[in-house]
């Protein structure tokens, strides 16, 4: 790459009348005017577009531009460049984004820690990738973050890390950082002692916490964080730590109103666990207290497994089936969710889902979405599931295989009949044919 003249600017200019006027016809098309080639020097280009350029690159390219000249040097060194970093860190020569170089990685540890507010760390499947997050994170020891996203682009390969080794680094962030705003650490061995120490020196500035999938915490643990942490506003947990009294600490006079709660109900050994259930009063104080929030609930259970829930009125407003789920299941969902907004249904089995679709339309009111996938719908029941929901169904992805005609409407007239009530032009989707 070249210091000077980098880029060849045209530019137009109109003709003086002093100037000596073109032979007729010559140039005839840019209208009495001339072309000027304008040099542009990109080492006079103020520091804060150099900044903008560099904040769009790679580390690799950007450590590359630095070399350029010395005025790029200086700006690959500003503190605002280094206020947001991904470090990517994988061992497959087959992976779908590239690693950091190591060295790189060092500089910036030395040279920048104290600047980084907003980091992730994404790793591929293996625990070499994940081990070496954890001992980058052990060397932030001058750093102030306010974000921290841990995520595992494959397996959860934090998991294979020795826990003692993770919770180490992570809590020698949560000790030095003292800002931390937003932190995700879904599929890692993060504990209740380490979630302690986050709530010891962040819990004036936590709003947000993702931590699904995280076998040793328990409910005291993150009851813990919701009796100091007041102003935390989003919460992803597994259901095995929900409780009555965690929803009551969020629902208490000086918490913040919680904006976005999702709950993963999962189950490891089907048939062998039995999930409590949670009170309606604490659904009630919840919603009284955060009348806005967002409850969604992820259930990847067999079918044996939902005898809890859905029994009783439940304030959910977001529900994606992973696995197969009962008919007699989905019937209960119309009565007992008048919050819902988006039903999601992975796969159903061979029974008609005709009623429990009309059920739901009739008592969800403020349903705007829904997807069927590996289910069977009649195509008038669909049809009268559209008209009931009307215009506010703003999403509607239905697989055309689970559609079965009938005497009303068949696969090629079903489509004018949903585009009549949802006010726009909509086909079922299609499974492609390679």
């Amino acid at each position: 790459m070249k210091r000077k003249s980098l880029s060849v600017v045209n530019k137009v200019v109109q003709s003086s009348p002093a100037m000596k006027q073109p032979k007729l016809g010559f140039y005839s098309s840019l209208n009495q005017t001339h072309t000027y080639t304008v040099l542009l020097d990109w080492r006079s280009l103020p520091h804060h577009v150099v900044l903008r350029i560099f904040q769009y690159l790679p580390l690799i390219d950007r450590a590359q531009a630095s070399s350029v000249c010395r005025r790029w040097n200086e700006v690959f060194h500003i503190p605002d460049l280094w206020r947001k970093f991904e470090f990517e860190l994988n061992q497959s020569a087959t992976s779908s984004f590239k690693s950091s170089h190591p060295d790189l990685v060092q500089q910036i540890v030395k040279r920048h820690a104290a600047h980084l507010r907003y980091v992730s760390f994404k790793v591929d499947s293996s625990t070499e990738s994940a081990e070496a997050a954890c001992d980058i994170l052990s060397q932030l020891v001058n750093c102030s973050l306010q974000t921290l996203d841990l995520i595992s682009m494959a397996n959860p390969s934090f998991m294979n890390v020795s826990k003692s080794h993770f919770v180490s680094a992570l809590t020698l962030v949560f000790v030095n950082s003292k800002s931390l705003s937003s932190i995700k650490i879904e599929d890692t061995p993060v504990d209740d002692p380490s979630l302690k120490i986050l709530v010891a020196n962040n819990s004036d500035t936590l709003t947000l916490l993702k931590m699904s999938s995280c076998p040793y915490v328990s409910s005291d643990g993150i009851l813990c964080v919701a009796d100091h942490c007041q102003g935390l506003r989003e919460l992803a947990l597994n259901y095995s730590i929900l409780s009555d009294e965690l929803l009551l600490a969020l629902s208490s006079e000086t918490h913040v109103n919680l904006e976005h709660l999702r709950i993963d109900v999962v189950s490891e050994n089907p048939g062998q666990i039995k999930f409590h259930s949670i009170k309606k009063q604490s659904w009630d104080a919840l919603i009284k207290h955060s009348p806005g929030v967002n409850v969604v609930m992820y259930f990847f259970l067999y079918e044996e497994e939902f005898e809890t829930f859905f029994t009783e009125e439940s304030p959910v407003t977001h529900l994606y089936f992973g696995r197969s789920v009962s008919k007699v299941v989905l019937g209960r969902i119309g009565p007992n969710c008048p919050r819902l907004v988006e039903l999601v249904v992975c796969a159903n089995g061979l029974q008609t889902l005709d009623n429990e679709l009309i059920c739901i339309a009739q008592h969800c009111k403020n349903l705007t979405a829904l997807g069927l996938s590996a289910c069977e719908v009649r195509c008038s029941a669909l049809v009268e599931f559209v008209r009931l929901c009307g215009r506010r169904l703003a999403q509607l992805s239905v697989m055309e295989e689970i559609l079965t005609p009938d005497g009303d409407y068949g696969l090629d007239k079903i489509h004018t009949e949903v585009s009549k009530y949802l006010g726009r032009t909509w086909f079922p989707d299609v499974m492609p044919v390679w």
